[in-house]
């Protein structure tokens, strides 16, 4: 082979080996992640992502993958500093986000049980009847950046008159609502809040004795969970997204599975304004 082949033969594997590293970069940028404050088990949140984020390639025609987080605030500032594209936050979690980005969060969809959400305090002591019969007892929450097991729980005890960092005998943060099932089912502390609809979910499939283990008290309404997106994505994209939870339906199998992995009837508009009691509270109850 001559030299002058062998450069051209040279020069067309360097431009071939070129394109398919940028294609590789582009097959790379085309993917769609997707992640979620950690508020259950992460076989849970596994469970319930994987039949969403297949939903999700088929809308968004690109590729879709969940990427867990080991706490609250590392998915906070996964879609602050744009790691991921869309975040499934509590409501407090949003308003952190939205405080440390500079008011760049924008909140797509809510499920229609969040536009009215409540948390429940439950016990195994037959002695706590109220929120006052707390004094002097263990009390666990959920996550510190927990809304509906931490924050909104947290507003109504001191709504109440009831100071829980004096007038508890103990504070725990379990970290998560199955946790805090767990630990009041164990008697490792004497009552827990957390989240109505995993109590829901747990009771339904008896996984927690509710002869032992009752709600005594259930919150006033408020809103809380959303799927989140920075405002920085393009509005075309943020349509579609909002186009695909708003378009699930019960009527078909894989809209009716989602939706009870969900543990939704059906997604909302949602918008920033349906937070500010929560930023309210949080200020409050000095946590923001």
């Amino acid at each position: 082979m001559s030299v002058v082949n062998r450069r051209h033969l040279n020069q067309t594997l360097v431009a071939a080996v070129l394109a398919l590293a940028g294609l590789s970069a582009q097959a790379q940028a085309q993917v769609f992640r997707v992640t979620a404050i950690p508020d259950e088990s992460p076989t849970e949140l596994a469970r319930k992502a994987a039949p969403l984020m297949r939903y999700l390639e088929t809308q968004l025609g690109m590729k879709v993958e969940f990427t867990p987080v080991s706490d609250y605030a590392a998915a906070v500032e996964a879609l602050v500093n744009k790691k991921v594209d869309l975040a499934w936050f509590g409501g407090f979690t949003f308003v952190q986000a939205n405080t440390r980005s500079g008011g760049k969060m924008l909140p797509l969809v809510q499920r229609e049980e969040d536009t009215k959400f409540r948390s429940v305090f439950i016990t195994s002591d037959p002695t706590i009847k109220t929120l006052a019969d707390l004094k002097g007892k263990d009390v666990s929450f959920g996550s510190q950046s927990s809304t509906s097991g931490h924050l909104m729980p947290r507003s109504f005890v001191l709504q109440a008159g009831i100071n829980p960092d004096k007038d508890f005998r103990r504070v725990a943060y379990s970290g998560a609502h199955d946790a805090t099932i767990a630990a009041v089912a164990a008697g490792k502390v004497q009552a827990g809040a957390l989240n109505i609809s995993v109590w829901d979910k747990f009771v339904a499939d008896k996984k927690v004795d509710t002869e032992r283990v009752k709600v005594f008290y259930t919150t006033p309404p408020y809103f809380d969970y959303n799927w989140t997106v920075h405002a920085d994505m393009p509005a075309a994209q943020r349509e579609k997204i909002s186009k695909a939870f708003l378009s699930l339906s019960r009527d078909d199998a894989a809209g009716k599975e989602i939706l009870d992995l969900q543990r939704a009837t059906r997604f909302l508009p949602s918008q920033p304004e349906n937070y500010k009691g929560i930023e309210a509270a949080a200020q409050s109850a000095g946590l923001l």
